[in-house]
């Protein structure tokens, strides 16, 4: 039996509650473990040597849990317990009778490892110094979402000049630009008029938000890209991380984006089709005659 971590969101007393019965009612290995997901340094030590985590809450959790998840190769199962759920597996009424077959890794059932890509993120700032030379905060960030420089507390929009593996694209006049991977399409990328990407593509997405001038459609890239998104003007911007991990940027810094090493891995037994099969129903639209 595998050690297993199980992560929750601590806002949501009932998470609590149903992670307390999934540890102490399941048939868990003595070095199991149970953590709330706001806890982030914790969470990163522990995965050292789990084999499995499971997250109670929703999308959110998710992301924080890919973050101690996705570099030691761990794979996780979603129970929701939020409102849209795009990456979560079980529903709170079927977990406790559900999960034994993902504990045990069985096969019989169609079960099976999926792997979404991840975005690497590293500030450059304008003297120069990075996160790769050991500038502290400055990366590198991996996001399973999606990654967004947008304008900060003044209501002005920020100067933003993209660049494609090198070539001069436009500079953005936004109010924010986002470059989000196929998961993270359904999310802030799909609420500015974005493409839904199928979940298991390695293409990335590139949308500016509000945009005054510059490209103001979205860009579906090969995962091969690499971009950069350098800040111009007089305005400073923030670096949002997937939409947990906030940093200040300065006019003269820059941010290098490109396809993460790391994958995040998700056991499934739900049919391959359950992303478009619970497509409309997730984003909270009806199909006719039900």
């Amino acid at each position: 039996m595998h050690t297993v971590g199980i992560i929750y969101n601590a806002r949501i007393p009932e998470a609590l509650d149903l992670s307390s019965a999934i540890f102490h009612q399941l048939s868990l290995s003595e070095d199991s473990w149970l953590s709330p997901a706001e806890d982030l340094e914790s969470l990163i030590e522990r995965a050292n040597g789990t084999g499995l985590i499971v997250t109670v809450g929703g999308d959110g959790t998710i992301l924080r849990a890919a973050q101690a998840a996705a570099p030691n190769g761990i794979p996780m199962v979603g129970i929701n317990m939020g409102r849209l759920g795009f990456m979560t597996e079980l529903q709170v009424d079927e977990a406790l009778t559900r999960l034994p077959s993902y504990l045990e890794g069985e096969t019989d059932g169609g079960m099976r490892t999926e792997e979404r890509t991840m975005i690497q993120a590293v500030v450059v700032r304008g003297n120069g110094s990075n996160g790769i030379n050991g500038a502290g905060n400055d990366g590198p960030h991996h996001a399973l979402n999606d990654v967004v420089l947008a304008r900060g507390a003044v209501s002005r929009v920020v100067s933003i000049a993209g660049r494609i593996d090198g070539a001069q694209l436009t500079t953005f006049r936004a109010d924010a630009v986002i470059l989000s991977t196929a998961t993270g399409s359904t999310g802030y990328n799909l609420a500015v008029g974005g493409p839904i990407l199928d979940p298991l593509s390695d293409s990335l997405v590139l949308k500016p938000v509000a945009a005054h001038m510059g490209l103001t459609a979205a860009m579906v890239l090969d995962s091969s890209a690499k971009v950069s998104l350098a800040l111009e003007g007089y305005q400073p911007a923030t670096l949002s991380v997937d939409g947990h991990v906030d940093h200040p940027l300065e006019p003269g810094d820059r941010v290098d984006l490109v396809q993460s090493p790391y994958k995040a891995r998700f056991l499934r037994a739900n049919p391959s089709n359950y992303f478009y099969a619970t497509l409309t129903r997730r984003l909270g639209f009806s199909l006719r005659g039900q």
